[in-house]
């Protein structure tokens, strides 16, 4: 991984701006791959009614989005370069806990920000587009306003600016960030039902309660636990079965299951 940044550092901005193309395409490929998947396997464990046929400006916006993430990558590196945003190299016990810092720091910055994305003024303007289509599919994790996508890019930048992290703790984060976007807009619940009594478990953010956040705006507004939705009294009373576990008198609502 050394070499490749030494690479990056030396990289003309024509070819970096190509690298990073190829790099989400790939990764948007992989999150509809690993979605389809999930919801073949998991069909029987709905927890919302099935979505309707995509519709092109869906497709339209998830390139869009696609798009707005190469800029931002692009403009981290750049960052990266200026000196601006240091990446550690270190692979070590720090670089692990560099993972689950972000993570945690990442997930009480979105959950603001996503209640800031839910005020009458804002909604309408930012994040009214991804509601709109609220029967979720894997597609949906980058159906956004592009103002949304600038607005989490910025978000993550800021993060990394203001905590140096290793390389490593970045790319387990990351790669942690699109599972759980994709689980969160599956449309059936992958988790088993005995994680809901697991300690740590428990506190996952699970597609169930995205779904639940889907039909009822007023609540889990977390993405990777649920943990700032319970200090902050806006998890769903439903919710303290996260696995659709309460749902299997009514499989066609939020919270179905099995």
């Amino acid at each position: 991984m050394n070499a490749i940044l030494d690479a990056l550092g030396r990289m003309p901005v024509g070819e970096a701006v190509a690298w990073m193309l190829v790099e989400n395409l790939l990764l948007f490929a992989f999150a509809l791959m690993l979605g389809r998947l999930l919801v073949l396997a998991y069909r029987s464990r709905q927890v919302g009614p099935p979505p309707l046929p995509v519709e092109a400006r869906e497709v339209a916006l998830a390139f869009s989005c696609v798009g707005l993430n190469t800029f931002v990558t692009l403009v981290g590196w750049w960052l990266w370069r200026l000196g601006v945003i240091v990446v550690r190299r270190d692979t070590g016990v720090r670089a692990w806990l560099d993972a689950a810092v972000l993570l945690l720091v990442m997930d009480l910055a979105m959950y603001v920000t996503h209640r800031i994305a839910h005020l009458p003024w804002v909604y309408p303007v930012v994040h009214a587009t991804h509601h709109h289509y609220d029967r979720p599919r894997p597609l949906d994790l980058f159906v956004l306003n592009p103002l949304e996508v600038l607005g989490f890019g910025g978000l993550w930048l800021t993060v990394i600016w203001a905590y140096s992290s290793s390389w490593l703790g970045m790319v387990v984060y990351l790669a942690l960030n699109l599972i759980f976007g994709v689980i969160g807009h599956l449309g059936v619940e992958p988790f088993p039902r005995s994680w809901a009594a697991r300690p740590v478990l428990r506190h996952l953010g699970t597609s169930t309660f995205h779904a639940g956040h889907h039909h009822d705006r007023g609540g889990n507004f977390g993405f990777y636990t649920l943990i700032w939705d319970r200090l902050f009294g806006t998890l769903h009373q439903d919710c303290g079965a996260p696995f659709g576990i309460q749902a299997a008198e009514s499989p066609a609502s939020v919270g179905g299951g099995p």
